[in-house]
């Protein structure tokens, strides 16, 4: 699976999925936009991805901004006069259910996850639609399928990202680009951490986290930005409007 001679743009790509993912872009070719409001997370990709004799660009940008999203795609398109994959890895969980979720949190979480994938998106397809080719590939959960507790923003923000991951691949079919869903299973990132640390027993937490998963271990994110390589590649050239889950068996139990 190579992107040799592709432009390759990953919001979210300062820490763990979008990460990963932007370096093994890199790795096979592509040149890479690093989008993150962390910016010396996105710094610091960018530096691996040079110290790997790849090309990169770094942008601290907001992903649930619109206008920051517009101007961040002319960026790259003035840079590198192309844009063929975007990855919109950019995520944000706070946790809680409707009851105990402030009403700011549940907008931040649905601005970052759903906003940004839709704003990005927006802001790319001009370019693929001029090209005649494209691949999107959105970041879902596990969790948008199965379900989960105490989390009620972030799951329907991610089951949100698989509506439109749906009918933007319908959408967009006739001008060449295809729009897929990466459904990941818990991984081994910050947010995930993050995440147990939100419980009053973390490790307990964790657990159950684990024993939901039939490989009994959490992702690694360099096996995320495999599965991602693959939607965004000519691998997947039959695919559009898929949910490809890579999960460690939870959706199967």
């Amino acid at each position: 699976m190579r992107l040799d001679g592709q432009v390759a743009i990953v919001t979210g790509g300062g820490s763990g999925i979008g990460r990963a993912s932007a370096l093994r872009f890199a790795e096979v070719g592509a040149r890479v936009a690093i989008v993150d409001r962390d910016g010396e997370g996105a710094d610091e990709t960018l530096r691996l991805v040079r110290a790997g004799g790849g090309e990169a660009i770094a942008l601290h940008s907001d992903v649930g901004v619109a206008a920051q999203a517009e101007a961040d795609a002319q960026t790259v398109l003035e840079r590198f006069g192309r844009i063929d994959v975007l990855m919109t890895a950019a995520g944000f969980s706070c946790g809680g259910t409707v009851l105990t979720t402030a009403p700011e949190d549940w907008d931040a979480v649905i601005t970052t996850n759903l906003g940004g994938t839709w704003l990005w998106s927006r802001a790319v397809i001009p370019a693929m639609q001029a090209q005649k080719r494209g691949s999107i590939v959105t970041v879902a959960s596990q969790l948008a399928i199965a379900g989960g507790a105490n989390n009620s923003a972030y799951i329907a923000a991610k089951g949100a990202v698989l509506s439109l991951t749906r009918t933007m691949a319908l959408d967009f079919a006739r001008d060449g680009i295809r729009i897929n869903a990466l459904v990941p299973g818990a991984i081994d990132t910050p947010m995930l951490a993050r995440g147990f640390a939100r419980n009053a027993d973390p490790e307990a937490a964790k657990a159950a986290s684990l024993a939901r998963h039939a490989l009994r271990r959490f992702g690694r994110v360099e096996e995320l930005a495999e599965a991602a390589l693959f939607l965004a590649s000519a691998a997947s050239s039959f695919s559009t409007g898929t949910a490809l889950a890579s999960d460690g068996g939870w959706l199967a139990g």
